[in-house]
């Protein structure tokens, strides 16, 4: 199926009832692990890069990376720059074949981010790219920036509209609760707020924050109209610390078997948990 722009993905989902797995990568194990599990699913799956990635790897490198293994796979997989921090930084992922952007100017006064958001669909949609839009500060720490629950704001659903339909976004990210990184408390998922913003928006909408999220509360924000989750702690979590705990093992030894073939095998059952968890196979 190749690599495909991310509103192909997600359409029939929302339509469906079903979401859609997106997990942050950043080096080569962690691609091979979200699209081998997919694979062996034959669930779509969508690979993100945010901007702690791509620094971290080099956008060039880290797209080249998840472009070969996209075009390889037998599933859809759509690439999307997660939290784009400026303008630039979305055409440039546009330029290395991201088939879906983000700039998340939530941050920022209403306006600005409107006005911002709508040149990213100009340009995007001329190049057949999928947009994803924000309104709302999602609490927790997210591309060096870290919103309080004082920051934090719940999308207001009369606006998010007006958002949609100014901006012309294909796929829209709720604030209904959920943070960016593991809860430092009890989660408290606003559901019904998740329906009224349903009920006023008919694109496919996207939940933030998905690590740590209640099972739960996935299921209901799903059928009530989320067709992709975000997931990133979790996953580099199932990294690391899976390998502390071996390092503590007896007989550990520094050999690349050794080192990474636990930590791979943890990522791929988390991996395969969020997917059915998502498609409703579990």
């Amino acid at each position: 199926m190749s690599l495909v722009p991310m509103s192909e993905i997600l359409i029939p989902a929302r339509r469906s009832g079903y979401a859609v797995g997106a997990f942050e990568v950043w080096n080569l194990e962690s691609v091979q692990v979200v699209t081998g599990v997919a694979q062996e699913l034959s669930q779509p799956v969508i690979l993100q890069v945010g901007p702690y990635e791509a620094d971290y790897a080099g956008l060039e490198d880290i797209s080249d990376m998840v472009v070969f293994h996209a075009r390889r796979a037998k599933v859809p997989v759509a690439l999307h720059l997660d939290h784009g921090d400026t303008f630039e930084r979305v055409m440039q992922c546009i330029n290395h074949g991201f088939t879906s952007v983000m700039l998340d100017l939530s941050h920022r006064p209403y306006a600005e981010n409107v006005a911002a958001t709508k040149e990213v669909v100009r340009v995007a949609h001329a190049c057949g790219v999928t947009v994803e839009g924000e309104m709302d500060r999602i609490g927790g720490a997210e591309a060096g920036r870290d919103a309080t629950s004082e920051d934090a704001c719940l999308t207001d659903p009369d606006q998010a509209l007006e958002f949609v339909n100014e901006t012309g976004v294909d796929a829209f990210a709720v604030s209904i609760g959920t943070v960016h990184g593991f809860y430092r408390g009890k989660p408290n998922i606003r559901l019904g707020l998740m329906e009224q913003i349903a009920q006023k928006v008919s694109i496919p909408l996207v939940l933030h924050g998905g690590s740590g999220t209640p099972e739960a509360d996935v299921r209901k924000a799903i059928s009530l109209g989320i067709a992709k989750v975000n997931i990133c702690t979790e996953f580099v979590a199932a990294f690391i610390d899976t390998f502390i705990q071996e390092r503590g093992e007896e007989g550990f030894r520094y050999n690349v078997p050794g080192i990474f073939a636990k930590p791979r095998a943890a990522a791929r059952k988390l991996v395969e948990k969020k997917i059915r968890l998502f498609a409703g196979l579990d």
